[in-house]
Parts: C-alpha cells; structure tokens; sequence
C-alpha cells in the first residue's frame, strides 16, 4: 500500500488544461487556459507545485511542500480530495475532488457561501503536456441510464486501513420528468429516490436536502446539496465517465456534526 505522500507523487508533471468557473445550476461564466505542473524535488521529498492561469495579465503561483495537510487524502492512482474539514454554519465552505485516468485529470471544485447556499462551481479539465488525449463529449442523461456494478474504496480520515465493498446502482426514467434511483448498500440494504429532470440538472428532492446532479462537459457531474442543512450529514461528489460502460466518482462525506470523514473512490461498470 502506497504511503499518502506516494499517492501524491501520481500527479507528477505539466498538466495542460483550462478552470471553467460555472454558476450553481452550470452556466459557464468564465474559461480561463492553465497550466499545473508538479514537480518532484529533493529525490521527490519535495514538491513543487506551480500554477499558472492565462489571464489578461497572465497569474502564477508557486508552492513548495514536504507534508500534506489535514484536509486531503489520496488514492493509490493519484485521486484525492481537498478543502474543508468542518462544516459550520455563517462560515464559507467547499472541496476540491479530483480524479486521474491515463493521460487526463479531472477536477471539480464546489463552493459554499455564509448561508450554506451553493455559491460557485469550478471544473478544471487536463492532460499531460505531449499527449493528446482526447476530451470527452458533455455528460447526457442517457449515458446514465441503466445498471451499474463496481468497487468502492472508502479512506477514513485517520489513514487507517481503507474498507473496500461492492456497489450496485441502478437509474432508469419513467415519464419525461423523472429519473430513478435504486442504490443497493453493503448489507443488504437498499435505498430508492426519484429525480426531477431539468435538461442538464437532476435534482433529488424527498430528503431534508435538496441534492442537484449537474451533468457537465468531459463527461463529468456534480452532485452536492443546494444548501447544507446544520445537523444533517451530507456529501460531495464529482463523477465521470471515461468509456460508454465505465464511470470513477469520487465521494467526501461530512457527519451529521458537520465533520469531514471519509473519502470514497468509486469505479463502476454499466452491466445493463
């Protein structure tokens, strides 16, 4: 098992690629051309990690790091999430989730405003500089459509041993304006919920939290609360769709209390 910092030293390199900063329901307000690079220092003791966005001046950052914060956990293939470990209300809020597949990453980031409403959204879509790894087409509703059977990988906050479990998910839609949902859970247990259809957004309503799915360019989704509920534990999610019968998510989980958990790495295949 690769060390956190091993897990790391996977997004080694120049990745090419744009931030498109989206309102809450997905409009694309802004598309900004970047350039992240990671470069291992110090016999990869150290990291550099430099992040230039071609503005009008062009903006870089640069950071130099040998550990990793409380905030983020990794997955052996370079997958990880970063951002908030408590949630509060009157407070801004958010996470990064990214994912790595070959010669692309794809990264989401989800903001929260003082009033815990969905503020911003940001997805950044990349690949190592040389490559031409091609970009997926905009996520539709029947790409998700049907049933769906795969591996979970669950980290604890702590780094302890990571829980790995099968998953069974399976959509289908009924009439113009809603979408199924019937996730089967270790155990045994399963938990069914409906989706109100909006073109590129699902919205999960029968919960004490609105839960909006956003079907994005490259393949990808969000899926978090409209607006986070004090008391109620809650999840932020970036999916994406790397082949027709092949989907990652990447899945941060807060407590009823507001605290960060787990992070979970799902990778599923379309059976039906």
């Amino acid at each position: 098992m690769r060390s956190q910092w091993e897990c790391l030293l996977q997004n080694l390199g120049e990745w090419q690629g744009s931030f498109t900063r989206l309102s809450p329901t997905g409009e694309v307000l802004s598309d900004v051309p970047t350039v992240v690079s990671f470069v291992g220092l110090n016999s990869n003791q150290t990291m550099r990690q430099t992040v230039q966005r071609f503005t009008n001046p062009p903006e870089e950052q640069v950071l130099e790091y040998s550990s990793l914060g409380r905030g983020i956990l990794l997955f052996e293939n370079g997958a990880f999430s970063q951002g908030s470990i408590q949630f509060g209300p009157f407070s801004e809020f958010g996470a990064e989730l990214g994912l790595i597949w070959g010669d692309r990453r794809l990264r989401l980031v989800q903001l929260y405003d003082k009033q815990s409403e969905l503020s911003q959204l940001t997805l950044i879509r990349e690949r190592l500089a040389g490559t031409d790894a091609a970009e997926r087409l905009p996520l539709q509703l029947t790409d998700l459509l049907g049933s769906w059977q795969g591996e979970a990988l669950t980290l604890d906050r702590d780094w302890s041993e990571p829980q790995s479990y099968s998953t069974q998910l399976r959509l289908w839609q009924s009439g113009e304006t809603t979408l199924n949902q019937e996730l089967s859970l270790p155990g045994g247990q399963t938990i069914a919920s409906q989706a109100t259809i909006r073109n590129h957004q699902l919205l999960f309503e029968q919960g004490s939290q609105t839960l909006q799915v956003l079907m994005l360019p490259d393949g990808a989704s969000s899926t978090c609360p409209l607006k986070i509920q004090p008391g109620k534990p809650f999840f932020l999610e970036a999916g994406w769709l790397l082949q027709p019968d092949l989907r990652q998510r990447i899945i941060r989980s807060y407590s009823d209390r507001g605290e960060w958990t787990t992070l979970t790495l799902v990778t599923e295949q379309k059976v039906a």
